[in-house]
């Protein structure tokens, strides 16, 4: 099969003749959520596709995150426009991760319980009524608490509360069960999967991807996906003018362990710095610092210390509970906050990444636009504000000029 595109400037788009049975192959760089789920999707569909990773598969971002699923409560003045696809991605995630665990046989802890925002300070209460102004106003779900509503849901939340958010459609996964899950999924539809093998460089002949470079030698690729999240920009090969500006925003994490048989919290609480995200194995999730540090992977006892003294002001109880584990990520961020998906003005190369702090609730929509674009070689609508050639720096084709085509060709 011949799949003959354009890719350029504010116009994007990939025809696919159905007149041989030739499958086009694809390489994915990057073994997180999204760089599985697009490359399960492929092979499902019969797709020939080879998965790389720098480390372990779902070990780093992916690995690494809370698992939050809110497209309400995350949303702020100025991302607007990312609040349809997010809306979409989470009415999506029921079935995405009944699909998931149905291929792989692993439970990935979803949880419907809602999401409470607390506030815990007069200052802290009429900045949650602004937002919750603002949300409501986006047509959230969202509703207001008092003090004693809100613990009568959590009966655990510290007294005196000056008020709390109650989101009931955000809910939460367990990231680390939806990375093991989306791993085994891939490769029993046939991807194949190289763990610590790194992709030194993007090879480009004749103006589009045509194979990747790797510890392990040359692999020929009609398409390639760049999905490596904060590590995107360190792919060789790729010209500046179209390397994704995405960069690491640290996060310090931390883990108590409390009692499953009885939690003390069954709802995500968002904290004014920070959150508590409580797991079915007993472990509450305590997050995350946000910083500009570039790759320093480095755990401090301030960062720490932030993230216990927040969650203690809003649950004292937890003082008793043991630390079960510590760790640090790297969330993917652009420019803007948004995520960069669709082609990269370079034929043949495909871009996921840039999702930030929203990576494992945009995973279902990222997974089935990508994969749909590079199947039927039609770029979804909802994909358009997000095409990464919003950052390229080169000029655009000018007019008379041929334009770039994404050419697969049968080998």
């Amino acid at each position: 099969m011949n799949l003959v595109g354009r890719a350029r400037r504010r116009e994007s788009a990939i025809t696919a003749p159905s007149v041989s049975s030739y499958q086009p192959k694809t390489v994915v760089i990057g073994a997180g959520v999204i760089g599985l789920g697009i490359a399960w999707r492929l092979a499902q569909a019969g797709r020939p596709v080879t998965v790389y990773d720098r480390g372990e598969a779902g070990r780093a971002a992916s690995w690494a995150a809370a698992g939050m699923l809110a497209a309400a409560v995350e949303t702020e003045p100025g991302e607007e426009a990312l609040l349809p696809l997010a809306l979409e991605s989470q009415v999506l995630w029921p079935d995405f991760a009944r699909e998931i665990e149905a291929a792989s046989g692993v439970e990935v802890g979803y949880r419907d319980e809602g999401t409470m925002v607390v506030a815990l300070t007069r200052d802290d209460a009429e900045q949650l009524r602004f937002t919750y102004e603002f949300q409501k106003g986006l047509g959230l779900d969202l509703e207001w608490l008092s003090n004693a509503e809100a613990r009568r849901r959590e009966p655990h939340l510290r007294p005196g509360l000056p008020g709390a958010v109650l989101s009931p459609r955000d809910h939460q996964v367990d990231n680390r069960l939806v990375a093991r899950a989306l791993t085994i999924a891939a490769q029993h539809a046939g991807a194949v999967l190289h763990e610590n093998c790194r992709v030194r460089e993007v090879e480009i002949s004749g103006g589009r991807a045509c194979a990747v470079v790797t510890d392990r030698g040359r692999e020929p690729a009609d398409l390639v996906v760049l999905a490596a999240g904060a590590w995107s920009r360190e792919i060789g090969g790729i010209p500046a003018a179209y390397q994704p500006p995405v960069r690491p925003i640290k996060g310090q994490m931390l883990a108590l362990r409390m009692d499953p048989a009885a939690p003390l919290l069954r709802r995500v609480i968002w904290l004014p710095r920070g959150y508590l995200v409580p797991r079915r194995d007993g472990r509450l999730i305590i997050g995350a610092t946000v910083e500009e540090r570039g790759f320093d992977d480095s755990l401090t006892a301030g960062g720490l210390l932030a993230l216990l003294e927040g969650a203690w002001r809003a649950v004292p109880a937890i003082e008793e509970l043991p630390i079960a584990e510590t760790w640090v990520g790297f969330r993917p961020g652009s420019r803007d906050d948004a995520p960069m998906l669709g082609p990269s003005g370079i034929d043949g190369l495909v871009i996921a990444t840039g999702h930030h702090r929203n990576g494992i609730l945009l995973t279902p929509a990222t997974v089935h636009t990508i994969s749909a674009y590079l199947l039927s070689g039609r770029l979804p609508e909802s994909l358009r504000p997000f095409s990464p050639e919003r950052f390229a720096t080169a000029p655009p084709v000018a007019a008379g000029e041929p334009r770039p085509v994404l050419a697969i060709v049968s080998r």
